[in-house]
């Protein structure tokens, strides 16, 4: 795809698209800034096992997973505004709470508010996009950018944390509160200078159960799901476990070491999304989720033999799976995207939440593993796991899928 290219269809962005993704820049540094080192800060002021921070981090995030489902179906009878601007609310409330808590129930009731903000975001975001851009190029290279603006955020969060001394400190959650507030704001004033670009939104007669039962029909989609649970899983390791490991381990300089890595990760994505992006450009779909599993199961091999006092190996070992996450997880969103019909869109999306599970259940899988057997271990269980998802993908195209009808007055569903 050539510069011209990439530049045109960024001229066709509107103006709530490009508000959306400089919040999402904002929102994510501030929130990188301090919540990497969630962990330390229990393990620091309470003494919790790795099991507790675990256990606290995957429950938080199990019940957001369920609440993202049922609330990307509602946005497809409803619409999207009214979720979004809710879930900035709760995200200001959450990180308010975070900066002042100073009980363990206060950290669990914050936390559990900042994933249920992240449940009622992400999927009716991802939808909007598609409700705002025509397009299917165009949606592509916004969830692209979305993804970029991310890491671009996760990237320098830290940096800044470290510069300003802030780093490991419970009162930098007040910049991401003032980062959420700041955005919902925004995000409201733009929703009413754009009003008319939300009508493009095609809203459903589905209710809840039915849109299940389309769901459970498209057996293509419900195996990429469990398939991309897994992904979430192994992947999430390095945003929890590891950390874990390495502070149980005392490992040297910690805290510059943890920095290192998030910094890694995402200076990885940002210098590397849109060149790979151009070099597989002629990849399908599956081929480049393929490219990216084999990435990712190498990062996890490098990891078993890394020992804890082995900076730069944990350094190269993190850059290889940001290589593999810089193309897994915006071809996933693309993916999801393709396979969306435009009235389920919001439901689509909203399955994804179930990525959380994933995500969620890896903090106590990973701490009691860590506890019981070491990191080692770990890595292997999460290589045999990338494995058994590749296999998934292979075979993925012998899985059935809905037909999807629309006309002007009506949209049915038929089963094949």
């Amino acid at each position: 795809m050539s510069r011209i290219q990439f530049t045109k269809q960024f001229g066709q962005f509107p103006a709530l698209i490009w508000l959306y993704l400089v919040g999402t820049l904002m929102t994510r540094g501030c929130y990188y800034m301090v919540w990497p080192f969630l962990s330390v800060i229990l393990y620091r002021e309470f003494s919790l096992s790795a099991t507790n921070i675990g256990m606290i981090l995957t429950c938080s995030a199990v019940g957001s997973s369920l609440v993202g489902f049922y609330v990307g179906s509602l946005t497809d009878r409803i619409g999207r505004r009214s979720t979004i601007l809710i879930s900035g609310i709760i995200g200001f409330i959450a990180f308010c709470l975070l900066a002042f808590a100073n009980s363990l129930w206060l950290y669990i009731v914050a936390i559990t508010l900042s994933s249920l903000s992240r449940a009622l975001w992400d999927s009716p975001s991802k939808a909007l996009i598609g409700d705002l851009l025509k397009k299917a190029e165009t949606r592509e290279m916004a969830l692209q950018l979305s993804y970029f603006m991310t890491n671009v955020g996760v990237a320098i969060g830290p940096l800044i944390g470290i510069l300003l001394g802030l780093s490991a400190q419970k009162e930098t959650f007040l910049f991401t509160a003032t980062a959420y507030l700041i955005l919902t704001v925004g995000l409201y004033i733009g929703f009413n200078y754009n009003a008319h670009l939300l009508k493009r939104q095609k809203l459903t007669t589905y209710n809840f159960s039915q849109t299940i039962g389309i769901l459970l029909n498209d057996h293509l989609f419900l195996v990429l799901i469990i398939a991309n649970i897994i992904v979430m899983f192994v992947y999430s390791h390095s945003d929890s476990s590891l950390i874990q490991y390495l502070t149980q381990a005392n490992a040297p300089d910690l805290l510059q070491l943890i920095s290192a890595l998030i910094i890694t990760n995402s200076l990885t994505i940002v210098l590397f999304q849109f060149p790979l992006l151009r070099l597989l450009q002629n990849f399908s779909i599956n081929q480049r989720i393929h490219v990216g599993l084999v990435l990712l199961f190498s990062s996890q091999v490098l990891y078993i033999y890394s020992p804890v006092d082995s900076y730069w190996m944990w350094i190269g070992g993190m850059f290889i799976l940001s290589l593999g996450e810089a193309i897994l997880f915006p071809t996933m969103n693309i993916q999801i995207d393709r396979l969306a019909p435009k009235h389920l869109r919001g439901s689509y999306f909203g399955a994804t939440s179930f990525y959380s599970l994933g995500y969620a259940s890896s903090p106590i899988i990973g701490g009691y593993i860590i506890d019981q057997y070491g990191g080692s271990v770990l890595y292997e269980l999460t290589s045999i796991l990338i494995l058994l998802t590749v296999t998934l993908y292979l075979f993925s195209h012998r899985f059935k899928r809905p037909t999807f009808m629309t006309t002007d007055a009506i949209t049915e569903v038929t089963t094949e």
